[in-house]
């Protein structure tokens, strides 16, 4: 968050700097020297924030060294609001300008000192020097170019089942059954989509429908492709053809392959599972299916991803997203990983502080097991207590718990994390209007508007959009206008909103320092 909110301020600095109206009047004043170099020096340090936000969450000194440059950044923007606002003033009022003028060509420049310009060059000074020292104080940072891949592990999985899943018996009939007679479509393949939240058990569910016996008996090839942030259409086609192929075979290019997939899958009823899709570009979709339209009628693509918009594009315009688990069934995972049993029924002493984990993870699998590793072989009360009064962030099993969800919030923009981390504000479970919510982003001054020529309220509605579409937000229970936050995606925005945006849950005691910089 830190990085994202440096950006997105400096990004607004800089727009502030580049109007022509807001340069003449720093020229007329004497102080367009000193904007220049606090742009200058600015523009150093803005190009390492690229390189900051993939560091912030890992290395200490990079957000203590974010968190200075947004204060500073905060300052920098006060002091041009003040020339902004006196060059309006001056503009709304060209006939009082022009009586005053001549009164001060009769008062001593002595007496004039009190102008904008000695007002403000001290400030513009202090805030210069400050800024110099802080890129001195340089973390480590480099510049880079271009946005670096983030190592998701993703690679390490595997279409081989797990033998601890828990739960999922509805979902699988009702997915199996999709699977092997699904509805008749125009073409010789369809696409089953698993949806949902990072680490609420997609994979799973896909490995179980991929492994089930039936399936393997249906489906003449079967294909387990991990795709996740890299969409490479040579690799993800090089991986079909290896696994339904005899011989195996070195292909030149695209074409090539795609030519002897098609070959491979004609007229074969297949199953290809692409397993954590991330990316949203129809086309590049479009052309890595080209092959499929060869297969036999009741083909079928199953596509687990925690975004929506490329299903959009297909055609899907009601998604079911795939639930967290039930609360027994929670319960349960995490007495298997923990305790290597079924439940609490010989451990009734733990049961209160697991139900109360089983909370504060949201059911969500990926979380309990992660938590549960960490008390392996721990049976006793207290240990269980610090667990589940402990923020999860602080956990020693923080990075496995909820990497999923930190990759999803890494990906993205620098705007919609800013956004998002505002949500920090509401509570959990609290229900929030599509509307309300894109007025407050307004009113925060958080929604540029002059991209594209789109108001402020259009620009908010497709960024709220983006961020339901990744499952940041959900629909409510309830139903329609309502939306709410998962609660492990309440605390992942509460823990990247920092010291940016504070919640009175409760009666909080806090230095006058930390006040004062909200």
């Amino acid at each position: 968050m830190a990085e994202a909110a440096a950006a997105a301020l400096v990004k607004v600095i800089f727009e502030k700097l580049a109007d022509e109206a807001f340069k003449k009047y720093a020229r007329s004043q004497n102080i367009h020297s000193e904007l220049k170099q606090l742009g200058s020096t600015l523009s150093q340090i803005q190009a390492l924030l690229n390189d900051a936000s993939h560091k912030e969450i890992t290395d200490e000194s990079v957000r203590l060294w974010l968190n200075s440059l947004q204060h500073l950044a905060y300052d920098i923007d006060d002091v041009l609001d003040e020339v902004a606002t006196e060059a309006m003033h001056r503009q709304l009022t060209p006939e009082s300008e022009a009586s005053t003028g001549m009164v001060r060509k009769l008062i001593p420049n002595c007496c004039t000192k009190f102008s904008l310009s000695h007002r403000l060059s001290p400030k513009l000074d202090s805030i210069t020097t400050k800024l110099q020292h802080l890129e001195k104080q340089n973390p480590g940072l480099i510049v880079k170019g271009e946005k670096p891949k983030i190592n998701t592990n993703r690679r390490n999985e595997t279409s081989l089942l797990e033998s601890d899943v828990v739960g999922r018996e509805g979902e699988k009939k009702r997915l199996l059954n999709q699977l092997l007679v699904g509805e008749s479509s125009k073409e010789n393949f369809s696409i089953l989509p698993i949806v949902g939240l990072g680490g609420v058990g997609k994979t799973t569910l896909a490995r179980i429908l991929y492994n089930d016996t039936r399936v393997k008996d249906h489906f003449e090839l079967m294909a387990w492709v991990c795709v996740s942030d890299e969409f490479d259409i040579f690799k993800i086609s090089e991986t079909i053809f290896q696994s339904v192929a005899t011989e195996n075979k070195q292909f030149k290019d695209t074409n090539q392959l795609q030519t002897a997939l098609r070959e491979k899958l004609k007229d074969k009823r297949f199953l290809v599972v692409l397993d954590d899709v991330w990316n949203e570009n129809y086309d590049d979709w479009e052309n890595l299916v080209r092959p499929f339209h060869s297969g036999a009628t009741g083909s079928r693509v199953i596509m687990t991803t925690r975004h929506q918009q490329l299903l959009k594009k297909i055609g899907f315009n009601h998604l079911d997203l795939l639930e967290s688990l039930s609360h027994d069934d929670a319960l349960s995972l995490l007495a298997l990983h923990a305790l290597d049993v079924d439940n609490f029924d010989s451990h009734a002493t733990l049961k209160p502080q697991a139900e109360g984990i089983v909370k504060k993870c949201g059911g969500l699998p990926l979380a309990l097991k992660a938590i549960g590793r960490l008390m392996r072989t721990q049976t006793e009360g207290e240990e269980w207590n610090d667990v589940l009064n402990s923020e999860i962030w602080n956990l020693e099993s923080a990075d496995e718990i909820i990497p999923a969800l930190r990759l999803s919030y890494h990906d993205l923009s620098a705007d919609l994390k800013r956004l998002f981390a505002y949500c920090s504000l509401f509570p959990k479970d609290f229900l929030f209007e599509k509307e309300e919510l894109v007025l407050l982003w307004v009113a925060e001054g958080y929604l540029n508007e002059s991209v594209a020529n789109k108001s402020p309220e259009c620009l908010g509605h497709e960024c709220f959009e983006k961020l339901l579409s990744r499952s940041f937000f959900q629909r409510a229970p309830s139903g329609e206008p309502f939306f709410v936050m998962h609660d492990l995606m309440n605390d992942l925005a509460t823990f990247v909103a920092g010291e940016y945006f504070l919640r009175f849950d409760n009666q909080m005691e806090m230095t006058e320092e930390a006040l004062a910089k909200y």
